[in-house]
């Protein structure tokens, strides 16, 4: 018998100023309710989290909005509006657990990830975050050039050591 390989998840699109902007805390995944025509495009890799957040309305549902999944050119009439808001499909028990943290002051959801799981399901990754202060942000950059700077020397000093021997 052959052994079935399952595939790789797929990443669709990422936050990249997420961690630049927030200290992240608990991550969590959620599927989201899309029309055919948003499938299309992200199976094109045609989205973008950049300016999107999470609310979750009086009626406790968690909503993704402003991220940009652009419109699938062959959808004929059956197109979608790129910057709608999105349905997260999460259990009860979640939604009120996050309610109750983001009463905390600072706190906010960010999406992280959008990506195809194992099983081709459309899912987000995101997480509970606090934002960060102007001087934070230049400790993580300062902290972050340290250790390429770092790196760069032991590179350069296993050249050395690789030429003399």
């Amino acid at each position: 018998m052959k052994n079935k390989k399952k595939p790789d998840s797929k990443t669709i699109a990422t936050n990249r100023r997420a961690k630049f902007d927030y200290f992240l805390e608990d991550e969590i995944e959620a599927g989201l309710a899309l029309v055919g025509s948003e499938v299309k495009s992200l199976r094109d890799s045609r989205a973008s989290l950049a300016q999107s957040f999470i609310s979750i309305d009086k009626r406790g549902e968690a909503w993704l909005e402003g991220a940009n999944i652009s419109g699938y050119a062959f959808a004929n009439s059956f197109r979608h509006d790129s910057l709608r808001k999105r349905k997260l499909l999460l259990h009860k028990k979640q939604l009120l657990k996050l309610a109750q943290k983001l009463q905390v002051k600072g706190y906010t959801l960010v999406p992280l990830r959008l990506y195809f799981n194992d099983e081709g399901l459309v899912k987000l990754s995101f997480a509970l975050g606090k934002g960060k202060k102007e001087y934070d942000k230049r400790r993580a950059v300062r902290e972050e050039e340290d250790k390429k700077e770092a790196q760069r020397i032991l590179r350069l000093k296993n050249l050395k050591r690789g030429l003399k021997a």
